[in-house]
């Protein structure tokens, strides 16, 4: 039997997927899981367009959204909007 290694970004099939994926991200709170989060869904997404969109190296992007990257907050806020997403701010409940 051959095995290979399990990849979230297969499994994010669908917007909704992506979206929830990402909100429970959030919910932890930890700023490294958001960020694996994100690149996870732009792999998903097809990190090559992403990163054109972005006007970024699809390598620098691959780079910057792993988990340890140290991407800047400009990076993150692009990859958010081209995903087609947005971030406000909401009080605690």
């Amino acid at each position: 039997m051959k095995t290979k290694p399990w990849d979230v970004s297969d499994h994010l099939k669908t917007e909704e997927d992506m979206v929830n994926y990402l909100e429970a991200a959030f919910e932890d709170g930890d700023p490294s899981l958001i960020q694996a989060a994100l690149g996870d869904i732009a792999r998903a997404k097809g990190m090559t367009a992403l990163a054109q969109k972005a006007g970024l190296g699809r390598e620098s992007l691959y780079k910057s959204l792993k988990r340890g990257g140290n991407p800047s907050f400009a990076t993150i806020l692009k990859v958010i909007n081209i995903l087609g997403l947005t971030l406000r701010p909401q009080k605690r409940a």
